[in-house]
């Protein structure tokens, strides 16, 4: 077995600029899963994506696999041959199957006796009839949204493919992927140097394609991008921003990135700043940059994907492509500003948010009735409240808001401030679409905080009312996020408010959901499904999210603060056996219809191991009652631990189902205030360990 390097490169016409980053990676995994399931070595890979090519190579190869042996049973000896000693037409079809002769034949003992058995060798594959196989597989796991067809071929892929290098070593690997047949020429840069690229060697592609204009290493053209535009930056005085998202996708719009430095007029900077952003950003792809104090400054840095011997010509052609759309940006800003926020209102009568749920004015009057009965548990201001859910969706139907839809909230804050509206009202606008997405910042004010609440929730038991839940992978709606939303603000907000009575809150504003109020209750599971997998996702154990849930806490912080304390006693070494013997209580109680006495009598406790619960329980039932009312359920969980060694003794000593039935209920009533005791943080007799 010898040792190869292999380079497979597919060419395409430019693929998505926002899927470059994941189909390298989906296309690099795919391989090494293949290889390593082929039994097929290597010492070293590197992969490259580029706009119009994905490529990887790998380092030293096995080029074939290794022989394997097996083994395969045949009939038994005794049934092998007959009375002549000659073959039976059972050992004759299995020498057939197994390709054997009788020499080839060993004989085995086995309980029944002896059988003959074929031990043989399987054939490695030579990796190069294997790669091509490996690769028609790669491309088909890809995770392409919308594939597409091209010419008059039924094969689809994401873009058309146009060549196909496929070497071993010097050598090309015949292979034909979708009509197109593998060679050893790439190609270079489409402007800089649009030829054919003879590979003779896999180690020599990298440099070959950098001479032909393309930096084909997704990392190196990453921080040449990211290196290159700071200098221009800071050649010019000024620093530019960049976000890992903007980086990425310029990094897969470019094959030769060069950085230049372009300028617009300092009257737009009048716009609000996240509208310039914006244009820059979204629209253009540019960097934006600001000053020492965060202030957005009128030079933005650009990548080009050409070396221009006129870069003043390339850097006046993005000018003039950016100033109509900051243009148009201080128009509608302009003009938006001429109608007072407030007089928007009206406006929402003619945008309709849901079909059944009716317009964007209903919806406000329901965010405002939630959002005021709510005011009191986030301490919010009642009238300022009541002022900012008659703002906070009337952006929705400024131009700025209706060109740029990534700013609703944000110019609504902007217009706000200009009206002349509070600060915490001007921020609540903005603030009520808070968190945005996992991980976003909460907002800030109790005023954003109460409509931020108010308005998911409307959404929610709304859509839930009307029977569309989410479903599958279906959320047009964006419920999950929603319902996650407010969990998010109520939890890091610390909000003691009852998640049913919330929800209740909400159905009550709407005059007749179809789904009535059982839509409450199943609003109030699926929000705590949504927790559940907000914990999963922080690697807590599922059983714990599920031993709080089993006793019905209904404040989320509450919950939180139980989860976290279950978590914890999770790791100690006495609540495996504490979660045993609360299961084992529960399962006692379970065949109990009903008790005559909820209190133990002393007098009929007559074991050593009985009267020592007994008192235990009676020491800890005070204390841990105390820690539950001030939520220190992580003490109150410490000192239950406590009682392990009594618990044990208990059931070592003592017999539950006594014959003498006044002994048997006085005992069942013991078990049952122990699990009370329990309970009153978590069943935990549902841990898993």
């Amino acid at each position: 077995m010898l040792k190869q390097d292999y380079l497979i490169e597919l060419g395409t016409e430019e693929l998505p600029p926002t899927s470059l980053k994941k189909l390298r990676d989906a296309f690099l995994s795919s391989f090494e899963a293949q290889l390593k399931e082929a039994g097929l070595e290597f010492d070293g890979v590197e992969i490259f994506a580029a706009p119009r090519r994905l490529a990887v190579l790998f380092k030293n190869l096995d080029d074939t696999q290794k022989d394997l042996p097996f083994e395969r049973k045949g009939p038994s000896k005794k049934a092998a041959f007959d009375a002549c000693g000659e073959p039976t037409k059972a050992l004759a079809g299995f020498m057939r199957g197994a390709g054997c002769t009788v020499d080839d034949l060993v004989t085995i003992d086995t309980p029944k006796g002896e059988w003959l058995m074929y031990q043989g060798m399987t054939k490695g594959q030579a990796t190069k009839s294997l790669l091509p196989l490996m690769l028609t597989e790669a491309l088909a796991k890809l995770p392409i949204a919308k594939r597409m067809r091209w010419a008059d071929r039924r094969d689809e892929f994401v873009r058309p493919i146009q060549w196909l290098v496929f070497l071993e070593g010097s050598t090309v690997i015949d292979a034909e992927i979708m009509g197109v047949q593998s060679s050893n020429t790439s190609r270079g840069h489409r402007f800089h140097c649009n030829e054919e690229i003879e590979i003779t060697n896999p180690n020599d592609y990298e440099s070959l394609l950098q001479k032909a204009y393309v930096i084909a290493s997704y990392e190196k053209r990453q921080a040449i991008i990211k290196t290159n535009a700071q200098k221009v930056a800071a050649d010019k005085g000024v620093t530019v921003i960049i976000h890992d998202d903007l980086l990425d996708e310029v990094t897969s719009l470019n094959e030769w990135p060069v950085a230049l430095m372009g300028q617009f007029e300092e009257a737009f900077l009048q716009v609000p700043q996240e509208a310039l952003i914006s244009s820059m950003n979204e629209h253009q792809k540019y960097f934006h940059t600001e000053n020492d104090q965060g202030q957005i400054q009128p030079h933005f840095v650009f990548i080009a994907n050409i070396e221009s011997k006129k870069p003043h010509v390339v850097i006046e052609g993005n000018e003039k492509v950016i100033r109509p759309r900051l243009a148009d940006a201080k128009f509608f800003w302009d003009t938006d500003k001429k109608t007072p926020l407030v007089e928007r209102l009206e406006k929402l009568k003619s945008i309709t948010f849901q079909k059944q749920l009716g317009t964007l004015f209903n919806k406000v009057e329901r965010i405002s009735n939630i959002a005021s009965q709510i005011a009191v548990n986030t301490q919010a201001d009642l009238e300022t409240v009541q002022t900012a859910a008659k703002l906070i969706k009337n952006d929705l139907t400024c131009d700025m808001v209706f060109e740029f839809t990534d700013l609703q909230g944000i110019a609504g804050s902007y217009y706000a401030k200009h009206d002349g509206w509070s600060d915490e009202i001007s921020a609540s606008i903005n603030e009520h679409y808070l968190p945005k997405f996992a991980g976003d910042e909460l907002p800030a004010t109790p005023t954003g905080i109460t409509l931020a609440i108010a308005d998911r929730m409307d959404t929610i038991v709304g859509l839930f009312g009307i029977g569309q839940p989410p479903t599958g992978t279906k959320d047009p709606y964006a419920l999950r996020r929603a319902a996650l939303g407010v969990l998010r603000i109520l939890v890091g907000k610390n909000i003691e408010i009852n998640l049913h009575e919330l929800i209740k809150c909400a159905y009550d504003q709407f005059d007749n959901l179809p789904q009535g109020e059982a839509v409450i209750e199943q609003v109030y599971q699926y929000m705590l499904d949504r927790f559940s997998a907000w914990y999963s996702d922080e690697n807590v154990a599922p059983s714990v999210f599920q031993a709080v849930r089993a006793i019905n806490p209904q404040q989320p912080c509450d919950i939180n603060l139980r989860v976290q304390a279950v978590s914890e006693f999770l790791q100690i070494a006495e609540a495996k056996d504490l979660a045993a013997a609360n299961k084992r209580v529960s399962n006692i109680l379970a065949k109990v219809d009903a008790l005559p006495s909820q209190e133990v009598n002393e007098t009929l406790l007559t074991e050593s191991a009985e009267k020592a619960l007994f008192e235990a329980i009676v020491s800890k039932k005070q204390s841990v009652s105390d820690l539950v009312d001030q939520a220190k359920y992580n003490e109150a969980l410490n000192q239950l631990a406590s009682l392990r060694d009594v618990i044990d003794a208990f059931f070592e000593d003592v017999m539950v189902n006594h014959e003498d039935d006044a002994i048997r209920f006085n005992r069942l009533v013991l078990l049952t205030q122990l699990r009370q005791l329990f309970l009153q943080v978590a069943d935990i007799s549902v841990l898993q360990f």
